[in-house]
């Protein structure tokens, strides 16, 4: 391949970008787009209720260092670096608006990350372009307005691309360290990066055999290569206790992903799109018709090289997660979201290509317009997963418990939405020493302490437990979740069902999406 202008022109003494000459209207411009971006992810954070993730989340980073840390290693590396940002986050407000504005903040970040990409991989009209896709994309507000990683994941994802062009395009230390330092970042917001630096390596390797032959692209070609092996090393480095964590806790973690069908994976594609998945194909196409000579020549130039890289990120991660889903199932459409760049480079790649330009600024209108139509839907709708009511089961429990009630967790992780609703109650972190059980049914599964505790997170409660601990409580509370489909209960959800009557004959239940509340008494 041949190297970038800018890098053969840095060896011959010439500055290695062109000057910025961009009009103010173009920076008024992206000025605007990120002002509705950050907007547009802000409103209406509060009116879908949390979820169990979003919980989770929550707790996690609300416990004790020792046992955070403890947690970590023990099952929950993967979105370590999420968990340690929303830790610091906390510690100036705690409501669900407050919690999900970390991931509004970073998602909006995520628009100028993209521009700055799609200008080193194009022009600044494609740029732009690229920009307001983002800015007005459903399924990136979706999860802007989620307190898990998949923002920050996102975010990382175009940095750690942005700065992987810098390097070929200029292949110089601080290209390299601020590639590697965003990679890994990547890698422990979210293991599926490890994909992401997967597709990167092969876009490289098809790269590498082009390089022309003349003193100066010879010169290029060793620096760059040199300063690649250099990242490889340091990432590996840097991600090698992930990468231990994963063999030693195994699948477990993603185990209960279903096999996906074509069904999942042409969903996908049309929550990615905006429902629009015809034109986003026919946008990206139409990128490739400058290149088409170069492709049927192969030929390894700038121009056809970038395109390549676009859907070799875009592609790989989906086709390798959907074959490996036959053996294992891996494949999950939210973790697909760092593809969102190369896609909406693509397309605006293809839509600025259009020829007279007032169509092709036309084209761009209409879609900026089709695609913010499914904005107001993302408010309060999950178009790609149903939230379950575990912050309302737990309300219902705290508002009908009486002196002297204990509860019991199908899961243990099943405490997790409770304890962050009774904290809000109580007013204070549940996660503090000095937290007393004022409020609620005494907890007797899973409980090592007043606040929740690393080994909280995990386990079933036993039968010889549960006849040893309840009878001495007048009132038992139950809460399940993700105990099986109905009429095929799990077995822990079989062995509450078969041990509870021993001592307490009524049973009461209650049914929320996702949830069943049962309460066992004696009358």
């Amino acid at each position: 391949m041949q190297p970038p202008e800018a890098a053969v022109n840095q060896s011959a003494g010439a500055s290695p970008f062109p000057p910025d000459s961009a009009r103010p209207t173009h920076w008024l411009a992206f000025l605007l787009l990120l002002a509705a971006g950050t907007v547009v992810r802000f409103l209406y954070l509060g009116s879908k209720p949390f979820w169990f993730d979003e919980y989770f989340s929550a707790e996690v980073a609300r416990i004790s260092w020792s046992n955070f840390l403890h947690l970590l290693w023990w099952r929950e590396a993967n979105m370590s670096l999420y968990y340690l940002l929303l830790r610091m986050w906390l510690q100036f407000g705690h409501s669900e608006f407050y919690i999900r504005s970390l991931s509004v903040v970073i998602a909006a970040a995520t628009i100028p990350a993209v521009y700055w990409l799609a200008r080193l991989l194009y022009d600044r009209r494609v740029a732009l372009i690229a920009a307001a896709l983002l800015t007005f994309n459903a399924y990136s507000v979706r999860y802007a307005q989620e307190a898990r990683s998949y923002a920050l994941f996102l975010l990382l994802a175009a940095l750690s691309s942005g700065f992987l062009i810098a390097l070929v395009r200029e292949p110089v230390r601080r290209n390299r360290v601020g590639y590697v330092l965003v990679s890994v970042l990547a890698v422990y917001a979210h293991f599926y990066a490890l994909l992401l630096l997967a597709a990167h390596w092969l876009a490289l390797r098809w790269m590498g055999r082009g390089f022309a032959t003349d003193h100066r692209r010879q010169e290029y070609g060793g620096q760059l290569s040199a300063q690649l092996r250099r990242a490889w090393i340091a990432i590996g480095l840097a991600v090698l206790p992930l990468l231990v964590f994963v063999a030693k806790t195994g699948a477990g973690p993603i185990r209960w992903i279903q096999r996906p069908g074509i069904a999942d994976v042409l969903r996908f594609c049309i929550y990615v799109t905006d429902g629009m998945p015809g034109i986003y194909l026919a946008a990206c196409l139409v990128a490739l018709v400058p290149l088409k000579q170069d492709i049927l020549t192969r030929s390894r130039n700038w121009e056809t090289w970038r395109v390549h890289f676009l859907f070799i990120w875009l592609l790989f991660p989906v086709v390798v997660t959907v074959l490996l889903s036959f053996a294992r199932p891996v494949f999950l459409a939210r973790y697909m979201i760092f593809c969102l760049p190369a896609l909406v480079i693509l397309v605006a790649a293809g839509l600025s290509t259009v020829q007279p330009a007032w169509l092709s600024a036309v084209l761009v209108c209409l879609v900026l317009i089709l695609s913010a139509r499914m904005v107001p839907f993302v408010y309060g709708h999950d178009f790609d997963n149903e939230r379950d009511a575990s912050g309302a089961a737990a309300n219902f429990i705290l508002d009908h418990a009486e002196p002297g009630d204990a509860a019991v967790f199908h899961i243990a992780e099943t405490r997790v939405p409770y304890e962050f609703v009774r904290s809000l109650r109580v007013g204070e972190n549940t996660a503090s020493p000095s937290f007393t059980a004022a409020l609620g049914p005494e907890i007797l599964f899973p409980h090592h302490g007043a606040g929740l505790d690393y080994r909280d997170f995990t386990g079933k409660p036993a039968a010889d437990f549960l006849r040893a601990a309840v009878p001495s409580h007048p009132r038992v509370w139950v809460m399940l979740m993700s105990n099986g489909p109905a009429g095929d209960p799990d077995p822990t959800t079989v062995r509450l069902t078969k041990v509870l009557p021993e001592s307490f004959p009524k049973m009461q239940r209650w049914h929320f999406t996702k949830v069943e509340v049962r309460l066992y008494s004696r009358q």
